[in-house]
């Protein structure tokens, strides 16, 4: 099989999950999650997560492999992700890489540049401020310096807003709000890029149905549980689309219809940032799962490229 990798990408709920499923019944593989929430032990539901019955059907990687108040980030997804994918070659299969999360895939492909080492003493200032003037204070801060990037975190994020306050203390590139990327290096294998996409009226339908099924798998239950073990909305999986939602409604703040609605358009929306990502994507081939017969199809189509 030579050192392939395939993967495929796209807006949440377009079928990248039932499409890796029906390519595997033609093609001998393993994947490799690249889904920022996936990989949160106890978070199943909104996460869109794959069911006991597919993990079971095909080998899924970097799925539960952290507890919600870790935090999970780029650098340590390549890192798992490059370890699980020689573990695949080795067993002779081919390593597919599955999901949304643009920021994981470029890192994995292209990779990033090192990051600023942690500043233990201007930490230790930043968390005292925090303890003094309460967590506001903090982001209040990062407000005044990099607005846009204040608006991404949570107040109580204060694992990230400390972060973000310490790359701008040294000129990192939050500072400018750009991610900084290697420049490309030749890579010892074939990769195939291919992203999932249909006509976007379908696509909310989905979300929209995807949304209801989830209420009705027992999502509110599964938040109610989370709160119970200590994961409040100060954690960062908790900010999550779906679980910060109902928090509020476990907590008796927000109706039901409300945060279904709410739910139904904060995953429109992420799916129209997702597609804005990933149409910047250099040798990324598109196709639209409906015009090639659903996910059986877009496998058909996916093993086709392989062998071409």
């Amino acid at each position: 099989m030579g050192r392939r990798l395939l993967v495929i990408a796209g807006p949440t709920a377009v079928g990248k999950t039932a499409t890796a499923l029906a390519l595997a019944r033609r093609v001998p593989l393993e994947v490799v999650s690249a889904d920022s929430r996936q990989v949160y032990r106890g978070m199943d539901i909104a996460t869109g997560k794959p069911t006991a019955e597919e993990r079971a059907a095909v080998v899924h990687h970097l799925v539960d492999v952290a507890d919600p108040h870790e935090r999970y980030h780029a650098a340590r997804f390549v890192a798992e992700a490059q370890e699980a994918i020689e573990g695949i070659r080795a067993r002779g299969r081919l390593p597919v890489v599955v999901g949304g999360t643009g920021l994981y895939i470029r890192a994995l492909l292209r990779g990033l540049d090192p990051g600023i080492a942690a500043d233990p003493e201007l930490r230790r200032e930043l968390t005292g401020i925090a303890e003094r003037e309460g967590r506001v204070a903090l982001h209040a801060r990062l407000a005044r310096q990099a607005p846009a990037m204040a608006r991404r975190l949570h107040p109580n994020d204060q694992v990230r807003v400390i972060r973000a306050l310490e790359l701008l203390h040294h000129g990192g590139p939050v500072a400018t709000e750009q991610v900084r990327w290697q420049s490309p290096e030749h890579r010892d294998e074939t990769i195939l890029y291919v992203g999932l996409t249909m006509d976007r009226a379908r696509l909310a339908l989905r979300v929209r149905a995807r949304v209801r099924a989830m209420v009705a798998r027992g999502l509110l239950d599964e938040v109610r549980g989370l709160l119970a073990r200590g994961y409040d909305e100060s954690v960062t999986a908790m900010q999550g689309i779906g679980y910060r939602e109902f928090a509020r409604v476990a907590r008796g703040v927000l109706d039901m219809a409300e945060a279904v609605r709410l739910m139904e358009r904060d995953t429109l929306r992420y799916a129209k940032r997702q597609w804005t990502w990933f149409n910047r994507e250099p040798d990324l081939h598109w196709m639209d799962v409906d015009a090639v017969g659903g996910a059986v199809g877009a496998a058909r189509e996916v093993e086709r490229m392989i062998d071409g």
